[in-house]
């Protein structure tokens, strides 16, 4: 399926989706859902739930996703901030490069001392 397809699709039918996803990742790492289990910390019941598009925590996701070293799929979450060239160039004008001239004559003359 495709990630454009996605809109078309339910919220319900799209849980549906991953947890078929990752039932497809663990058959292909050929773990029980026992063994993806007890390497997640979690109970077998509930990866079958997800399995089966029953709703899940992030947490849980991030548990049996990192149970099978596939937290790669979650590198689109984390998205890199973007500066406008605007910003670019307006924190460019605000670098120094050099320090400024040091006053050589005291500021305050007015003193009897």
């Amino acid at each position: 399926m495709s990630y454009k397809n996605l809109y078309i699709l339910t919220d319900g039918r799209i849980v549906e989706e991953i947890g078929q996803n990752i039932k497809t990742l663990r058959l292909e790492a050929n773990y029980s859902q026992q063994e993806l289990a007890d390497r997640a910390g979690l109970d077998r019941v509930t990866i079958s739930k997800l399995e089966n598009g029953r709703p899940a925590t992030m947490l849980t996701i991030v548990q049996v996703l990192r149970a099978m070293q596939r937290l790669d799929i979650l590198s689109h979450f984390f998205v890199e901030p973007q500066i406008s060239p605007l910003m670019l160039a307006e924190a460019q004008e605000k670098i120094r490069y050099r320090a400024s001239a040091k006053n050589k004559t005291p500021k305050n003359t007015d003193s009897e001392w």
